[in-house]
């Protein structure tokens, strides 16, 4: 804009903070390049549905920003051939046997929950985060549809599961996003339509997601003379399972009924009933326990190869508060003595 006022420093700054860049981005000359600015990963995800917002491509960026920093301090640690991604060959399998195949990879016990199913995602080179309840830049709205999603890599793959109220939800999500990577091997975002989708990719990702968390011989062990004739006492008719199993009502009503033991128009009146109940609100977030909040955000190999890192003295302190969510130092501390205890 010659002869006329241009953008002063601030103001540039606040543009580059809308986009997720740093001023400097604005500063460079030439043509932008976008396959340096996104990653492949990254482009597959961004036009896939019509909620991903600026907002929420943002999200997408800083997991995979993530992902790269756990690489880094893999290296920094010597420590990069542990943990690899080394899935089981799925091809040709009929999806019940896929699924069965990846429990017993897993090595998951009888009982669950989200954090034991988590644990064993993470055990396999999958980085598994879970969005924070609180409004932050690690937030996925409650208002949002997306439940998760997926960023595939050959080497330590990553998948993003919405946190809700009750975790049982998240288990069917991380499952659904874990079918995705082993039997797509792709980028895929998801949203409530997609979790309950009965057409293409998404409807093999569900059957494998509910084979995984419910076997055939646990549904074995659900007693069909037992179901009420009400479906609002369903959820008391198979707490039992849902406690030990780490799964919700549907997943088992699902199973069921693809086994042709519920008719479809039973689990369909179920699933009307739980959407006219009150909205399952999402938890707000707890500021008290703030230096574990990088734990259940990132997970236990990431903040554990962070304190590593930083008891390495390979990084500072300032920098170990940055990869952690921007704790505050004291809480950083604080989180490493919670580490000890392990």
């Amino acid at each position: 804009m010659p002869s006329e006022g241009g953008l002063t420093f601030n103001q540039l700054r606040k543009i580059a903070d809308y986009f997720g860049r740093g001023v400097l981005f604005f500063l460079e000359t030439g043509p932008v390049d976008e396959t340096k600015i996104y990653t492949a990963q990254f482009r597959a995800l961004a036009n896939q549905k019509s909620e991903v917002t600026p907002e929420f491509k943002k999200l997408i960026e800083r997991t995979e920003k993530q992902r790269e920093v756990y690489l880094s301090l893999l290296e920094e640690l010597d420590d990069t051939g542990q943990l690899r991604f080394d899935p089981p060959d799925l091809q040709r399998l009929p999806l019940a046997d896929a699924a069965r195949t990846v429990r017993r990879w897993l090595a998951v016990e009888d009982a669950n929950n989200f954090d034991s199913y988590r644990k064993a995602v993470q055990e396999k080179g999958i980085l598994v985060f879970r969005s924070n309840g609180y409004n932050g830049k690690w937030q996925i709205p409650k208002e949002n549809p997306i439940q998760g999603f997926t960023l595939y890599h050959s080497v330590f793959p990553v998948i993003f599961v919405k946190k809700h109220t009750s975790e049982r939800r998240q288990s069917f999500t991380l499952m659904h996003e874990l079918g995705h990577l082993l039997l797509h091997q792709s980028s895929t975002i998801d949203d409530e339509a997609d979790l309950c989708s009965h057409e293409g990719r998404e409807r093999e990702a569900n059957a494998f997601a509910g084979n995984l968390l419910v076997p055939d011989e646990f549904l074995a062990t659900v007693d069909d003379a037992a179901r009420p004739d009400e479906v609002s006492q369903y959820d008391v008719w198979l707490d039992r399972h849902c406690k030990h199993w780490g799964v919700s009502t549907e997943v088992i009503l699902r199973r069921l009924t693809d086994a042709r033991r519920l008719p479809q128009s039973e689990y369909n009146t179920y699933r009307q009933w739980r959407t006219n109940l009150a909205p399952d609100e999402h938890d707000s977030g707890s500021r008290l326990y703030r230096h574990r909040e990088p734990r259940h955000l990132f997970g236990d190999p990431f903040v554990r190869s962070v304190l590593d890192t930083l008891n390495n003295r390979h990084i500072t302190l300032t920098k170990a508060s940055g990869y952690l969510d921007s704790i505050r130092i004291k809480d950083l501390h604080q989180l490493e003595r919670f580490y000890e205890g392990f």
